[in-house]
């Protein structure tokens, strides 16, 4: 009986140590809306309030069919308030109609190809001896890194920013939710 009863105790204790961003979750809510695995990434996105920044400098690169399309992709997808952090101005000048290579550059400096759950990130950087790097669909370079339990991603410019959602499913891909827009060179 005394070998039940601390079985019962040890499973749950694992059972309150495991998080949500452990493991996909059915579902998840993303800026107030359930992101569901059956929509593609765009479909998904323009559901969730605090991504309208990302939607709408997706729509003004014109990016839309991209990310509808079959991937598999995985997004890092900055938050409205990730896009606030950028210098006043830098947001409405890359919205510009003939900043748009720019604003390519930046959002598909965002995406890689492959559907990659934090579990395979983490392999990766276990891989990689605490380090991993990805090939983003701009042609640049992000690393991953795990501080504290937490996926890190770096740019090529040092920024970092943090996975704050993990592994929003889509039917073409994935999307990490991080809470700092990533530049590249």
């Amino acid at each position: 009986m005394k070998l039940k009863s601390r079985m019962a105790c040890v499973m749950s204790v694992l059972a309150l140590a495991i998080t949500p961003a452990m493991h996909a979750q059915k579902d998840p809510m993303v800026g107030g809306a359930a992101m569901y695995p059956s929509k593609n990434i765009i479909e998904n996105a323009v559901n969730s309030a605090d991504h309208t920044t990302l939607v709408a400098a997706v729509k003004a690169a014109g990016l839309v069919d991209t990310l509808e399309g079959a991937g598999p992709f995985t997004v890092f997808a900055p938050t409205n308030e990730a896009f606030a952090k950028l210098p006043a101005g830098t947001v409405d000048s890359l919205l510009k109609p003939e900043n748009k290579d720019a604003l390519t550059k930046v959002l598909t400096y965002h995406v890689v190809a492959g559907k990659m759950s934090t579990a395979d990130l983490k392999k990766s950087v276990k891989a990689g001896n605490g380090k991993a790097e990805l090939k983003t669909v701009s042609g640049g370079n992000l690393w991953v890194m795990e501080k504290n339990g937490h996926l890190m991603l770096q740019d090529e410019k040092g920024g970092t920013a943090e996975i704050t959602i993990a592994n929003v499913a889509q039917s073409n891909g994935m999307i990490q939710v991080i809470n700092s827009v990533l530049l590249p060179n």
